[in-house]
């Protein structure tokens, strides 16, 4: 076992301490509250609760209070907490056409069945600091203190103007169809359907899938994306009960959902039609649902007839590096006492050295104090 730190217990207690200091911060500002973090930080919250996996605002707001305001942190501690909770069913698949939708938009069509919504967004502000926000109250320029408009009726699709004409794939539920794993309690294995994929970047994070769907519009896979239809707002969550044999309504939840239309395909067999990608998250989060749809799309390759030629539309590959938490482990670690690792690998190389003839410079001596410590790190 390694002494990774000198002091032991009582040096990593101390470190705890000056973590809760350092988080407390200057004690003459009133302390930031997790109905503050919760309220203010909503598309903070939004991202935690997506790749947490857990739909729960109250505690993503702590995770991010704990955290100190580090979002991958606060999604491990969530995602941690996930694991103790008991486990009472699955709900049944939220119909997102009976959206109460707060925003609603396409980028293909002008006009579309119930109209465009804007709702609140940053597409139209000019980016510029605004000062207001640092006088006590302050609440920006332009901002009113009303509650966002709803629509209550459910909206049709856009992509089914493009269903009519049968222009575009549509995946319709099949009677047959095997029930979805569930990626919260079996590992990731190859190959992988489609509704595992889109577990994994649900929980993948925004960065990186960020990063990936820049990439695919760059030419890093065949892809030429228009957003069909982007949608935020409340939708209902059913729980089907054996004891009633009937669904109930358990709750609403807020998520954005994002249907991308890409290029056509075809084939001898199949007529050329529209392809789409899909992205589903918790909260406001459109650039997290616009990312997982360009990453899914490009996914889809192999399903498609289409030549894998890049990372993007290799499925190990983004599926195996998109969840933080894993990334943040295998990086975090290699802060961990590798003493005995790398001595050995110091001594490889004295020895490769040594047997081709170059001296190497003799080791500094150590003082009393490094030379003790080092000992006792022996295992």
């Amino acid at each position: 076992m390694y002494v990774a730190v000198k002091g032991g217990e009582r040096a990593i207690e101390r470190s705890w301490d000056l973590l809760a200091e350092k988080r407390r911060g200057d004690r003459a500002v009133a302390e930031l509250t997790v109905a503050q973090i919760r309220g203010q930080l909503r598309l903070a919250v939004a991202r935690v609760m997506t790749e947490g996996s857990v739909y729960d605002e109250e505690l993503a707001a702590l995770a991010i209070k704990q955290a100190a305001g580090d979002l991958v942190e606060a999604i491990f501690l969530l995602r941690a907490y996930r694991t103790t909770l008991p486990r009472f069913g699955y709900t049944l698949p939220i119909d997102t056409e009976a959206m109460h939708a707060e925003r609603r938009i396409s980028a293909a069509f002008k006009d579309i069945p119930g109209g465009q919504m804007l709702g609140g967004t940053y597409d139209y502000t000019q980016r510029l600091l605004d000062f207001t926000l640092l006088a006590e109250g302050g609440t920006g320029a332009g901002d009113e203190d009303t509650a966002p408009a709803t629509h209550a009726e459910p909206m049709p699709r856009v992509l089914a103007m493009l269903d009519r004409e049968g222009l575009i794939e549509q995946e319709r539920a099949r009677p047959d169809a095997p029930e979805p794993g569930d990626l919260s309690r079996e590992p990731l294995t190859f190959p992988v359907d489609r509704a595992t994929r889109l577990q994994n970047l649900a929980r993948g994070d925004e960065g990186f899938l960020l990063s990936i769907g820049y990439a695919t519009q760059r030419g890093y896979a065949h892809s030429h994306p228009f957003a069909g239809e982007i949608r935020n707002g409340e939708v209902a969550v059913e729980l089907e009960l054996d004891e009633l044999g009937f669904a109930v309504e358990i709750g609403d939840i807020e998520v954005t959902e994002c249907q991308m239309i890409n290029q056509f395909a075809g084939s001898g067999e199949v007529p050329p039609a529209f392809t789409q990608g899909y992205g589903l998250a918790f909260g406001h989060s459109e650039r997290k649902a616009m990312a997982m749809a360009l990453v899914d799309r490009a996914l889809r390759a192999q399903e498609l007839g289409e030549t894998i030629a890049s990372p993007t539309q290799d499925a190990e590959f983004v599926l195996y590096h998109s969840d933080n938490v894993e990334a943040s482990g295998f990086v975090q670690h290699l802060k961990l006492p590798h003493y005995v690792d790398f001595q050995s690998e110091l001594e490889l190389l004295r020895g490769l050295r040594t047997s081709g003839g170059v001296a190497s410079r003799p080791a500094p001596a150590l003082a009393a104090e490094e030379e003790q410590e080092v000992a006792h790190e022996r295992p």
